[in-house]
C-alpha cells in the first residue's frame, strides 16, 4: 500500500466520520488546531485505521509526535510496512545448502 492510497483512505475517514470539508484536508493541516479534532476523535481515528488496515496502532513516540495530516499519513504507512515485514516469510535461501 503506497502513501497515495493511505492518504485517500484517511481523507475519506476525515470527510465521513468527522465531517471535515475536503478543502481543509491539506498535508500541513494541524489535526487539533486546523481540523478541530480532540483526544476522543484521535482514538476514533485510530480505531478506523485499525479496521481499514488490520494493523495494531500502539502508543509510541512516533504516535505522540503526530501533529499534521501528513504526519498521520506517514505514520500509518510506516506501521503498514512494519506489519508487512513482520508477516513476510523469512528468506531461508541458505537452508538448502
Amino acid at each position: 500500500m503506497d502513501k497515495q492510497q493511505v492518504s485517500a483512505c484517511i481523507i475519506d475517514i476525515f470527510e465521513k466520520e468527522f465531517e471535515v470539508a475536503p478543502e481543509r484536508l491539506t498535508p500541513n493541516a494541524h489535526l487539533f488546531q486546523d481540523l478541530g479534532l480532540d483526544s476522543l476523535d484521535i482514538v476514533e481515528m485510530m480505531i478506523q485505521l485499525q479496521k481499514a488496515y488490520g494493523i495494531q496502532l500502539r502508543d509510541s513516540e512516533e504516535a505522540r509526535a503526530i501533529r499534521t495530516l501528513d504526519n498521520l499519513i506517514d505514520f500509518v504507512v510506516s506501521e503498514i510496512e512494519k506489519e508487512a515485514k513482520k508477516d513476510a516469510p523469512e528468506d531461508d535461501s541458505t537452508s538448502n545448502v
